[in-house]
C-alpha cells in the first residue's frame, strides 16, 4: 500500500521534521529521566527512520486506532518502548504528556515494555526479544491471506522495528525462513542496527553473522542505508522501494548511533538500559537543539505537522469506509462478522459424536472435530510444525498457503516451533481468522514464550499438543512429556484441557472455539482410549470437572484426566466387585473448574470425602484437589518401550489406583 497523500509522500524534509525527531529524542529521555528507569539509546537513535516512517509511510488514523485497513507497525525491540510512546503522543494518539510522565509506573499506560492490551496505537506486546518480529511475520500472512479473500476490502502493510537483539534471537530467525519461504512482499523489517548491545559492543557476540548476506539467502529484498542518524533522504527511499517490492519481504539495515546526542555515552552501551543520568540529559538536549530546561515539550509545529497526518489518516479511513458500503453487502457482512470474531450460525452442526465403548485417539478424534468445523468456519486458518500427520490438524481439501497460493488455509511452519507460536500470535492480532497451532506436547517447550505472550495478551490462539504422556511410548524419555501439565497449568489465563475421550475432545474444541479473551491448549494422547461418555455427558467439560460416574453413598473419589480417566473408571469397577463404593470425577480444565462457584466444586469433590488422583504426569499440584489423598502420577523422565509396559512400570494401572483408595480407606 503506497501513501496516496501528498502531505505525506512528496514534500521535502524541513524544519519541522527535524523539529518532530528532537522532540521524540527529548521525550524518551525526559520519560526515563523521570522514571529513573529505562531505554534510552533506542529511541534517541531510531527516531529519524522511524519519524521518516510515520510521517510518510505508515497509514493510520490516531482517532480509530483499530481500523481494520491500517498498516502495522510493531516495535519487536520493546525495550525501547519510549520511542513507541513518543510517537504515538507526536502522531496524537490518546497517549497524553502525562501520561509519558507516569512512564514505567503502577498502572500507567506506559509500561516498561508495550503492551497492546493496555495502550491504545500498540499493535503486539512485545517484550522477549525476537517476539515482535514473529508477530509481524503473522500479521503479514493474515493481510495476505484476508486480502486474497476480500479483494478491494483488505490492503496494508506490515512495519516491525528489530534490533540486534531480535535478529541474534532463534525465533527471528526461524520467522525470517518463514517469510522468505512465504514471499510476504508487504512485509518491512527495519533494522536498527546501532552495533551496541546490553552487554557492550555488539561485536561480543555478534561480529561475525553478515546479516543483509542472511536474509537475501532467505528470500528476502535487501537494503542498506548507511547514515541513519542524518539521511532522511535515504531512508525515505528505501522505504519506498520496499513498499514497491514484489514477491518478497523486505529488510532496511539502517546504521545509527545509540543514545544519539549524548556527548558521553552515545555509541556506547552505557546508554542503552538505563537513564543517562541528569548532567548527560541536559548536555543531550543542548546537543540536539532542545532547551535543556524544558521537559516533554513539543513544538506547535510539530503539533500542526501531526495534525496533517492524522487529517490524512482519516481522509484514507473514510475511503475504506466507502468501499465496505459499497461493496456487495454479503461480502461486507462476511468481512465485518470475521473482524468481529463473531462465529457463523450453525458453525459447530456438523460436529461427530462417538458412542461409548469405541476405541480412538483423542488426537484423532479432535482432528475430525476440526474438518467438521472448517467448512462452516472460513477463518479457521492454522497449521503444525511438519507433523499433520500426526497431530491430524490439517484442514482435508483446503489447500496450503504458499508463495502463490494466498487461500489456503493450512499453514506448513516447517519445524519452526519457536515461530508457529509468535506468528499465530500475530495472526489473532491482525484480526479476521481464528488460528491454531500443532506440535508434540513436549515441544510446547519451543514455544512456550509465545504462549505466555498469548495469555498475557487475551489472545485466543488454540494450541493442539497431541502425544500427551509416557503412553507414547518407543520414542523414549525424550518425547514423553512428564512436567509440562503443571508447568503450564501454572501460567496465567491458559486454558490446558486434557480430555478424556473423543467426546470431550469435541467439547474442547468448542470451548477453544468460542474462547475470546485468551488461549486454550488441547493436549491429546498418540494412543487409543475408549469412550467412556455420551455427548451430553462431555458436556461437563466446559465447567472443567464434573462428576463421570457416580454411585450412593460413595467412600472415595478418584479424580482424573485424559487416557487416565478410563483408568479411573477400571479401578472403581474393580472396588465395586469388593463392595467400595467410588465417585469418579474427570477433571479436564483446572482453569474453567477453579472458574465454578464454589457450591459446583464442592458438589463435585464432595469435601470430607477421601481423595485418590491418578494422571500420567507430575504430581506437584495435585494437592489442591486430593486434601492430602495420593497421587499415582509420573515424577521421573519415561522410558523407550511399547507405551502399555511403560504405564505399567510406571504403575499408572487400575490395579495401583484401587490399591491406593484402599489405602485411605
Amino acid at each position: 500500500m503506497q501513501p496516496t497523500d501528498e502531505t505525506r509522500s512528496s514534500r521535502p524534509f524541513d524544519e519541522s521534521d527535524h523539529a518532530a525527531i528532537a522532540s521524540i529524542r527529548g521525550l524518551a529521555i525526559d520519560a526515563v529521566e523521570r522514571a529513573d528507569s529505562g531505554h534510552p539509546g533506542l529511541p534517541m537513535g531510531a527516531a529519524p527512520m522511524s519519524w521518516v516512517l510515520w510521517s510518510r509511510h505508515l497509514r493510520f488514523d490516531p482517532a480509530a486506532p483499530d481500523w481494520p485497513d491500517r498498516d502495522r507497525f510493531v516495535l519487536s525491540a520493546g525495550h525501547g518502548s519510549a520511542l513507541l510512546y513518543a510517537l504515538l503522543h507526536v502522531a496524537g494518539f490518546d497517549l497524553s504528556l502525562d501520561d509519558l510522565r507516569d512512564f514505567r509506573q503502577w498502572g500507567s499506560r506506559t509500561p516498561g515494555h508495550p503492551e497492546n492490551f493496555v495502550t491504545a496505537g500498540v499493535e503486539a506486546t512485545t517484550g522477549p526479544l525476537g517476539q515482535g518480529a514473529g508477530n509481524s511475520v503473522g500479521m503479514a500472512m493474515a493481510e495476505r491471506a484476508l486480502r486474497a479473500r476480500f479483494p478491494g476490502l483488505v490492503d496494508h502493510r506490515v512495519w516491525a522495528l528489530v534490533s540486534d537483539g531480535d535478529l541474534m534471537e532463534g525465533v527471528a530467525a526461524e520467522a525470517a525462513s518463514l517469510a522468505g519461504q512465504l514471499g510476504l512482499d508487504r512485509l518491512t523489517w527495519i533494522y536498527d542496527a546501532n552495533d551496541v548491545t546490553l552487554d557492550g559492543p555488539a561485536s561480543l557476540s555478534f561480529s561475525v553473522e553478515d546479516v543483509a548476506a542472511r536474509h537475501e539467502a532467505l528470500g528476502w529484498h535487501v537494503q542498506t542505508v548507511r547514515d541513519g542518524d542524518h539521511d532522511l533522504e535515504a531512508v525515505d527511499r528505501a522505504l519506498a522501494a520496499a513498499a514497491e517490492e514484489f514477491g518478497r519481504p523486505s529488510l532496511i539495515v539502517v546504521r545509527t548511533t545509540i543514545g544519539f546526542g549524548s556527548p558521553n555515552k552515545a555509541g556506547t552501551a552505557d546508554a542503552h538500559g538505563a537513564p543517562l543520568g541528569a548532567a548527560e540529559a541536559r548536555a543531550a538536549k543542548e546537543a540536539l537543539g532542545l532547551d535543556p530546561d524544558a521537559e516533554f515539550a513539543v513544538p506547535d509545529a510539530v503539533r500542526e505537522r501531526s495534525a496533517a497526518l492524522a487529517q490524512a489518516g482519516a481522509a484514507a479511513r473514510r475511503r475504506w469506509k466507502d468501499s465496505l458500503a459499497e461493496a456487495a453487502p454479503a461480502e461486507a457482512d462476511e468481512l465485518r462478522r470475521r473482524l468481529a470474531g463473531s462465529l457463523p450460525a450453525g458453525w459447530d452442526e456438523l460436529v461427530p459424536s462417538f458412542a461409548v465403548g469405541e476405541r480412538l485417539a483423542t488426537r484423532k478424534a479432535a482432528g475430525a472435530v476440526l474438518n467438521a468445523f472448517a467448512p462452516r468456519v472460513p477463518e479457521l486458518f492454522g497449521g503444525d510444525a511438519d507433523l499433520s500427520c500426526s497431530t491430524k490438524t490439517a484442514l482435508a481439501g483446503e489447500g496450503s498457503q504458499s508463495a502463490v497460493n494466498a487461500l489456503g488455509r493450512n499453514i506448513h511452519y516447517g519445524v519452526r516451533e519457536h515461530a508457529m507460536g509468535a506468528a499465530a500470535n500475530g495472526i489473532a492480532l491482525h484480526g479476521g481468522f481464528r488460528t491454531y497451532a500443532a506440535t508434540f506436547f513436549c515441544f510446547s517447550d519451543y514455544m512456550r514464550p509465545s504462549v505466555r505472550i498469548a495469555a498475557l495478551s487475551g489472545l485466543p490462539v488454540a494450541y493442539v499438543w497431541t502425544h500427551d504422556s509416557v503412553g507414547v511410548g518407543e520414542d523414549g524419555p525424550t518425547h514423553q512429556p512428564v512436567e509440562h501439565l503443571m508447568s503450564l497449568r501454572a501460567m496465567p489465563n491458559l486454558h490446558v484441557v486434557r480430555p478424556a475421550d473423543p467426546n470431550e475432545a469435541a467439547e474442547a474444541w468448542r470451548h477453544a472455539m468460542e474462547r475470546k479473551d485468551g488461549p486454550t491448549a488441547l493436549v491429546l494422547s498418540r494412543q487409543k482410549v475408549p469412550v467412556v461418555t455420551t455427548p451430553a455427558l462431555a458436556r461437563g467439560l466446559r465447567r472443567g470437572g464434573y462428576v463421570i460416574q457416580d454411585v450412593a453413598s460413595p467412600r472415595a473419589a478418584l479424580i482424573a484426566t485424559g487416557s487416565e480417566v478410563s483408568v479411573a473408571l477400571a479401578a472403581a469397577a474393580d472396588l465395586k466387585r469388593d463392595g467400595v463404593p467410588v465417585r469418579v470425577v474427570s477433571l479436564p480444565c483446572w482453569e474453567l473448574f477453579e472458574a465454578q462457584p464454589e457450591a459446583w466444586r464442592a458438589e463435585v469433590l464432595l469435601p470430607g470425602l477421601p481423595r485418590v488422583a491418578v494422571e500420567a504426569g507430575a504430581t506437584l499440584g495435585w494437592e489442591r484437589y486430593t486434601a492430602g489423598g495420593p497421587v499415582i502420577g509420573v515424577d521421573r523422565f519415561g522410558a523407550s518401550a511399547p507405551g502399555p509396559r511403560v504405564a505399567a512400570e510406571l504403575g499408572l494401572t487400575a490395579e495401583a489406583v484401587a490399591a491406593a483408595v484402599r489405602s485411605v480407606l
